[in-house]
């Protein structure tokens, strides 16, 4: 039997709904365990999930593979998508913009969704996509908020992530309980969903200029015979503190690649800012470049390694020893 509703090209086709702020507000209340769908159980989503649930709340959740019970042990696994937006909120991440428009916009998830429910997409997503979700939401009678998230996934783990947050003030409103056990701060950045979509956009393209600009103090000071450890201490201790730094030249100093936040990934994310600032009619100098150090990174098979690989092909004139270790493997 067809649902009463679906999602065409990106276009709500709906049933007749109402909004319902009164359901919201009582969802807001945080004196009670809420129902929460979750989509998308990667090691971030995984993370969020749990601490959900030791939060007290009901988490029921789907992914796109198969997920084994033991590793997000309280959750409840259910077959549908469909089935995690029977909630009082869903929480969706997702790799992009396309994997959300296959499992929440195709499917027709918004037109069959429990009334009254408060979606909160944490996926770095494009400024443009934001504001079409924003849309579609608001004409199924649903509260949308963006949230991305800064931090790994052991920040995850930990509870400590920061959130970007924006969204109407009663959608925000009936999410903060939710929010509170996942993040050490979050951010309020206004009423309109694509703010916040925006800033994590441009907060990952700074880290990425943060990591090349480091790559390329270590080409200059290499070449006189200082060793990088010695370089990272200066510059740590004077000109640049913060976790950026102090994250990546660790990594850097000990070629130590293995993923945290995947090259693959961080190229998605350079694609989606330079598609912002074409929509303004701008260009950005720095952002190409990184974007490009990322690509040629991806491009020699080191989409899986960490983003702070495309540092260590910088160093090395564009090769890494990752690179040569794979084509090394390829030939046997």
């Amino acid at each position: 039997m067809d649902s009463p509703g679906c999602a065409t090209q990106g276009k709500l086709v709906r049933r007749e709904q109402r909004d319902f702020p009164e359901r919201r507000q009582n969802a807001a209340a945080g004196d009670r365990n809420m129902q929460i769908g979750f989509i998308g159980l990667g090691s971030m989503g995984s993370a969020m999930a749990l601490n959900l649930v030791k939060a007290g709340h009901d988490v029921r959740a789907w992914n796109r593979s198969k997920v084994a019970q033991e590793s997000v042990r309280g959750v409840t696994l259910v077959k549908l998508a469909a089935d995690a937006f029977e909630a009082d909120a869903v929480f969706t991440m997702l790799s992009d913009d396309s994997a959300i428009r296959e499992v929440v916009l195709d499917a027709g998830l918004l037109a069959s969704a429990q009334p009254g429910l408060t979606h909160v997409v944490t996926s770095t997503i494009s400024v443009a996509f934001a504001r079409e979700l924003q849309l579609l939401h608001e004409e199924a009678g649903l509260g949308y908020v963006s949230a991305p998230v800064l931090g790994r996934p052991n920040v995850a783990a930990s509870g400590q992530l920061n959130i970007l947050a924006a969204g109407k003030a009663d959608a925000i409103a009936a999410i903060e309980p939710l929010l509170a056990p996942l993040s050490k701060k979050v951010w309020k950045l206004g009423e309109n969903p694509a703010q916040a979509n925006a800033a994590k956009l441009a907060c990952n393209m700074m880290i990425a200029m943060a990591i090349e600009a480091m790559a390329e103090g270590v080409v200059l000071t290499e070449s006189a015979g200082l060793d990088r450890a010695d370089f990272f201490k200066l510059i740590l201790g004077t000109l640049f503190s913060g976790r950026a730094y102090e994250s990546y030249s660790a990594q850097i100093t000990e070629r130590s690649f293995e993923p945290g936040f995947k090259a693959k990934l961080a190229l998605k994310d350079m694609r989606l800012a330079t598609e912002a600032s074409n929509e303004i009619g701008r260009t950005l100098p720095m952002l190409e470049a990184v974007r490009e150090g990322l690509s040629k990174a991806v491009s020699a098979g080191l989409g899986e390694k960490d983003w702070s690989i495309m540092a260590d092909m910088t160093v090395r004139g564009g090769d890494s020893v990752a690179s040569s270790e794979n084509n090394a493997e390829r030939k046997y």
